[in-house]
């Protein structure tokens, strides 16, 4: 087997699943900026050599405008570098302080070039490293069980591959150390935890590697995180209540409530080692540590179960009580309503949003769920929001006095007994959200600082899964305003079809989606039925809804067949995706790519019906002796594919059939087989019904069985036809001579409709398309007037494809006056092509009877 290329400084660069080689990236600075140290990773990264670089202040490396300055004893966070030959990287950066010297040189080879003194960052300052790239992708994902059991583990666990750097870490792992896994990975133990003990568990680990069996070493980190050691302990099932951050050996290794580590191989199965399993355990039984272990574990798994803020409340004071506390209680600031957070010189409100206490009926709660209740200044509630800390109070204490003898409400803290107090704030997002108040009165132990420390990490999880709810609840919010905004608030006026519709949201997590539905009317009393399905959730997902519809509806206007409208949109939606691709994290559904649509005209003249769609489920038809069957309409690819072409299907559909058209959610792929659907739908459709609404709520109680998890958009039509008789065509001749013979058809016809009062205008209409044709078209030549109770429309069809256009006659035209004496006499008017020529039409508004 080939060796692994060995990066500077002897440890071996690791390989992702991709082949490309990992490595570590690494300076120093002193406490003024300067750079001390540059390894020769970083010259790979950034192009500056060891002697170009040292000396130099490192703020001269940055592309953007610094953050803030870091304070000890850690950093993490993303920054914009310049490289050498001027272009950005965007480096995710981890730099530890190092106030004093020794400990070795933690960035594995960070040279001195350039003559200048020093040991890498051992005098002080910082060690900077970057992971490049991130050394491995995630492994092949087990089952959901065995995921779980790894992630909810309260042990800290983490895995390193063969490069011994890190590639996953368990919510236990990065609590201990106060980083996420994202931080973490493709960084090695020393790099994360600098220190000796860090550097002897990388070795033993190497050990590991050549040997194949498990070892036992002390644990490589003291609390680098934002617990205290004795918390961590306790976190990892161990001993102890030191909440100075410190081990009694300052290794973790010996003594009360230490943690030790095992360090176990990763075998493929042709037995050689690919990586290390680093688990940290505790070395005693505590029942109090085990108790915290517990809870924590308890919390990742009870506490924001739902996106529902009350409840999540009501689950962590379940959660403390009587583990933690004797009672406890979750007040929560109305964040909608702008209330103030408050501070120590103003009072704060609150709504009482949970409380649970050992005594039946929670007689200790003054304050009834769902009232308000004012916290007066300087009291230890206002002083925990404005100071965004926890804080400890025993009943003797002055802060805690002061308020009793303010608020009566406080009275339950001395009539139940209370002796000791919390009160930790509940902040996420940069949000304080409210905060949560524990008690004991008939515990005898009072509160000690790793329960307060273990309070304030309950109290995050709480926070952020109120905070995911709330943010939650105000994007459905926008989402679901937009939505309705730009869906069809009421159904046009037409006389083709009988329309009945219905929306239906998801109620998942995942938002509302993108599902749409128009009805268009078009030119000779035509309509347009248009069902869309753009692919993701949210408001990025309705804003593409809306931005298609509009599409749709202006090339529907142009009089396009279904298949040349869906090739112009499938071109809109590659333009939109290619400029969006650079901003969107998630290019594959930039400008709505991957949006299934299909699009259907229906003509009452012909009972004709063209449709074509773009990856969408074909419409449903049940004819009027009830017979269902699909309509064979060929599936074209989604919109923003490109490549392939659309194909136009035309059917006869007598009149009373019912079409319906829907979206992919009505028939729910992920939770029922897809013929059982089908199947459903047919007989929901079969039932005979006498109104349209009916159908749409035979159709949907049918086949929803649960709360939808995609959104559902349905049209149902049923087919009308014009009567002949209010349809008159005649076929003209190619000569001018024939002009005043078709007036005076048209004059007739109007007269047996009894429309003579539209005789005047319709003769001069007639008149100019009929020449226009004859003296710019080709024969055959066709004038046809409809009748449709509402509108009297007139068409003339020639076979030319040439297209007249509305222009603005100079004073000595003899011509170009036609168009525009067309546009003042009728309503509306326009042209639409047909495969062999064009019709010229106008529409003129009939009076009510």
């Amino acid at each position: 087997m080939e060796p692994l290329p060995t990066a500077a400084g002897g440890q071996p660069e690791s390989r992702g699943s991709d082949g490309g080689a990992s490595y570590t990236a690494s300076a120093t600075l002193d406490e003024l900026g300067i750079v001390t140290g540059w390894s020769a990773q970083a010259h790979h990264l950034l192009g500056h050599t060891p002697a170009e670089i040292i000396g130099r202040p490192a703020a001269q490396l940055l592309a953007e405008p610094p953050p803030p300055a870091p304070a000890p004893p850690r950093w993490s966070g993303t920054l914009a570098l310049r490289h050498r030959d001027g272009h950005t990287v965007r480096l995710r950066l981890l730099a530890h302080h190092r106030a004093t010297a020794g400990g070795g040189d933690d960035a594995g080879a960070v040279h001195n070039g350039g003559g200048h003194s020093g040991r890498g960052g051992g005098d002080g300052g910082w060690l900077v490293v970057a992971a490049v790239p991130a050394s491995c992708a995630d492994p092949p994902a087990h089952d959901a069980v065995r995921g779980w059991a790894y992630a909810q583990s309260p042990c800290p666990q983490a895995v390193f591959d063969s490069g011994l750097r890190l590639t996953r870490a368990n919510a236990a792992f990065e609590d201990v150390l106060g980083l996420r896994e994202a931080e973490m990975r493709g960084l090695r133990l020393p790099e994360l935890a600098p220190g000796d003990s860090a550097r002897r568990a990388e070795s033993q680990m190497r050990g590991v590697l050549s040997s194949g069996r498990p070892r036992h070493v002390p644990a490589p980190f003291t609390g680098h995180g934002t617990m205290p050691f004795g918390t961590l302990v306790a976190a990892a099932g161990g001993r102890g209540d030191s909440a100075d951050g410190d081990s009694a050996d300052g290794d973790g290794a010996d003594g009360d409530g230490a943690l030790s580590a095992t360090l176990t191989p990763l075998a493929d199965p042709a037995g050689t080692v690919r990586g290390v399993v680093l688990t940290t355990h505790p070395s005693g039984e505590d029942p109090r540590a085990r108790r915290r272990s517990r809870l924590l574990h308890d919390a990742a798994t009870r506490v924001g179960t739902t996106l529902d803020t009350t409840r999540t409340a009501q689950e962590l004071t379940d959660l403390v009580v009587p583990d933690l506390a004797d009672y406890a209680a979750v007040d929560l600031i109305d964040l909608a309503a702008g209330a103030p957070a408050g501070g120590p010189d103003g009072p704060v409100t609150v709504t009482r949003t949970a409380a649970s206490s050992v005594l039946p009926g929670t007689p200790e709660a003054l304050i009834a769920l769902g009232d308000t209740a004012t916290y007066p200044p300087g009291s230890p509630p206002t002083q925990t929001l404005a100071a965004g800390k926890a804080a400890l109070y025993d009943i003797d204490e002055a802060a805690l006095a002061r308020w009793t003898a303010q608020d009566p409400r406080t009275a339950w803290i001395r009539e139940a007994g209370t002796h000791s107090f919390l009160a930790v704030p509940l902040t996420a997002g940069g949000s304080t959200l409210g905060l949560a108040l524990f008690s004991r009165h008939r515990t005898p132990a009072p509160f000690t600082p790793d329960d307060l420390v273990l309070a304030e990490k309950l109290a995050e999880r709480a926070a952020t899964a109120i905070h995911n709810a709330r943010r939650y609840a105000r994007e459905r919010t926008t989402t679901m305003t937009l939505q309705r905004s730009l869906l069809p608030h009421h159904l046009p006026e037409q006389a083709a079809l009988d329309i009945a519709t219905r929306y239906l949201p998801a109620t998942t997590h995942a938002g509302v989606g993108g599902d749409w539905f128009d009805v268009i009317p078009l030119s000779g009393t035509r309509v347009a039925l248009v069902v869309g399905d753009v692919v993701g959730h949210g408001i990025r997902a309705s804003a593409t809804m809306g931005r298609l519809r509009t599409a749709v509806r202006t090339l529907a206007d142009v009089d396009l067949p279904p298949d040349e409208l869906l090739t112009h949109l499938d071109d809109l939606v590659i333009h939109l995706c290619s400029d969006e691709a650079g901003e969107s994290q998630d290019a594959e559904t930039a400008g709505g790519i991957g949006t299934t649509c299909l699009y259907a005209v229906y003509d009452p003249t012909t009972r004709q019906c063209s449709l074509a769609r773009a990856g969408h489920p074909p419409p449903a038809v049940v004819t009027p002796d009830h017979a269902v069957h699909f309509l064979d309409v060929p599936a074209g690819p989604p919109l923003g594919l490109g490549g392939l072409p659309f194909e136009t299907m035309t059917t006869d559909l007598p009149e009373g059939t019912i079409l319906a058209l829907y979206t992919n959610g009505l028939l729910d792929p992920h939770h029922h087989d897809i013929d059982q659907s089908l199947d459903r739908m047919f007989t929901a459709l079969a039932h005979p019904a006498g109104s349209l609404d009916s159908v749409c709520d035979r159709i949907l109680t049918t086949l929803i069985t649960h709360r939808p998890t995609d959104d559902i958009a349905l049209l149902v039509g049923r087919t009308r036809t014009l009567p002949p008789d209010h349809i008159a065509t005649w076929q003209l001749p190619d000569d001018p001579a024939i002009v005043a013979q078709a007036r005076r058809h048209a004059t007739t016809q109007l007269t047996a409709w009894g429309l003579e009062e539209t005789s005047f205008t319709t003769e001069l209409l007639v008149s100019e398309l009929v020449t226009n044709a004859i003296r710019y078209g080709k024969p055959p030549i066709r004038l046809r007037l409809i009748h449709n109770n509402t509108a009297l429309i007139t068409e003339v069809t020639d076979t030319s494809n040439t297209t007249p256009h509305l222009r603005r006659a100079r004073t000595y035209d003899e011509g170009g006056r036609g168009l525009l004496l067309v546009a003042q006499l009728a309503q509306q008017w326009g042209t639409r092509h047909h495969p062999r020529g064009k019709t010229i039409w106008t529409e003129q508004v009939l009076a009510p009877a």
